[in-house]
């Protein structure tokens, strides 16, 4: 009982303060969407092994089916997977879901999706399948992007399907940006080189309940819903305009600068201020305050404060412990920020061993953990000064983010699933 009146206070608490996306208690246990139960990177009730080897603390280790590096998300025993298969011909590709027990790695289904030619090409580090799956403990969403959306129910039934046909994206560098689930409804952003638009879908039915014009450009980014003074705002980057909008009825709330010529991190948000990151050819990081947000931000006096370096490219920045962690482009220098003040505790601080890295920062138990492409992950304490707990290394390469459920870590990687506990 008390936990449960923990976990209320919480919801209510935070109801206001721009944080929570009104997941359910349940969720918060769970890894739904792909920065986590609260869209910030943070594990609130987990506790993973610090250290680990190809040799230790693996409690299972599966080979995975084509190529994908999209996060897997976790509800339950499930752990859904998304993927492209060589489908035998040149350039044809099956699109799958897979639902895996978490309790053994072992496949509890696999649906093809889709199978079809790309119409276009990709970056030479990205994957058919990059876009990252949301789950609600009844529906399971997977996009596929240029080649649809799939809403599943627990045991693999399709719902429904939806095909917003395809996306020319700039450079022909691959899709990347993920659906985002806030309640009842499924929120879409199609940012391209064509006619661009976001939407929000019945997650029940995938009916579209409204449509707005962006035409802001290519983005990767992936939408971030904020509860703020009892409703909901979509806050979406890209490259001319970062915008806010009425979940409920497309309104536009506020805009700010747009995050750069390729925008990738997603938004995090808590305490009334929602923070944008940039990283592609400049740097740029806002802090803007929800309450003082209308029109254009930087005129409306909700800039909270800036800071113009070291910020990432691909990887999102992580929201915890009241600092704001994020790591220099791709690479393996690390910067944290009192989130409150943008003073600065540190700032591109290299972590030794660490190659590239795509993967987003996820956190547990006063503990980050930093998952390069080359298997290395660094663990350290989670402060206003760079601690060291250990350095980790497994064999495959990461891009996909790492996904902490309770005492579990589970890192996708390019060959293989790891699920990484206690002994």
């Amino acid at each position: 009982m008390w936990l449960w009146l923990l976990v209320a206070s919480i919801l209510i608490f935070c109801a206001g303060t721009g944080r929570l996306q009104e997941p359910s208690s349940e969720a918060l246990y769970y890894w739904p969407q792909w920065r986590g139960p609260l869209m910030t990177g943070e594990a609130p009730y987990g506790d993973p092994p610090i250290r680990w080897s190809e040799n230790d603390h693996i409690r299972w280790k599966v080979s995975l089916p084509g190529t994908g590096h999209a996060t897997p998300v976790v509800w339950g025993d499930y752990i859904f997977v998304l993927t492209a298969v060589p489908a035998g011909q040149e350039n044809l590709y099956s699109y799958e879901v897979l639902a895996m027990n978490r309790k053994d790695g072992s496949l509890i289904w696999r649906r093809v999706a889709n199978v079809e030619q790309p119409h276009e090409g990709r970056h030479i580090d990205a994957s058919w399948a990059s876009c990252s799956p949301v789950t609600d403990g009844e529906h399971v969403i997977a996009s596929f992007g240029s080649r649809g959306f799939y809403c599943y129910d627990m045991d693999g039934n399709l719902q429904w399907k939806k095909d917003f046909g395809d996306l020319r994206i700039r450079y022909s560098w691959g899709e990347g940006s993920s659906p985002f689930l806030s309640g009842d409804k499924l929120i879409v952003t199609w940012d391209h080189t064509g006619n661009s638009f976001i939407a929000v879908l019945d997650k029940r039915t995938g009916k579209e309940l409204w449509r707005k014009n962006r035409n802001d450009g290519t983005s990767w980014a992936t939408p971030l819903v904020i509860s703020y003074n009892g409703k909901r705002q979509i806050v979406a980057s890209s490259i001319m305009r970062t915008r806010a909008y009425d979940l409920e009825t497309g309104k536009e709330l506020w805009t700010a600068r747009g995050m750069t010529n390729n925008p990738i991190p997603t938004p995090v948000s808590a305490n009334g201020i929602v923070y944008l990151t940039g990283g592609f050819q400049e740097s740029v990081l806002q802090a803007i305050s929800l309450e003082k947000a209308h029109g254009k931000a930087s005129s409306s006096g909700a800039i909270v404060w800036k800071y113009m370096k070291d910020t990432p490219y691909v990887p999102s920045p992580l929201l915890y412990g009241g600092n704001l962690y994020f790591l220099k482009s791709n690479l393996n220098m690390l910067s944290c920020l009192n989130a409150e003040t943008g003073e600065p505790y540190y700032s591109g601080q290299r972590l030794d061993n660490i190659v590239g890295v795509y993967a987003s920062p996820v956190a547990a138990k006063d503990r980050v953990y930093i998952l390069g492409r080359n298997g290395v992950c660094v663990v350290i304490r989670q402060g206003p000064r760079l601690e060291i707990l250990a350095t980790n290394r497994l064999t495959d390469s990461f891009s996909a983010s790492p996904v902490i459920v309770g005492k579990d870590l589970y890192l996708r990687g390019h060959k293989y699933l790891y699920c990484i506990a206690p002994d």
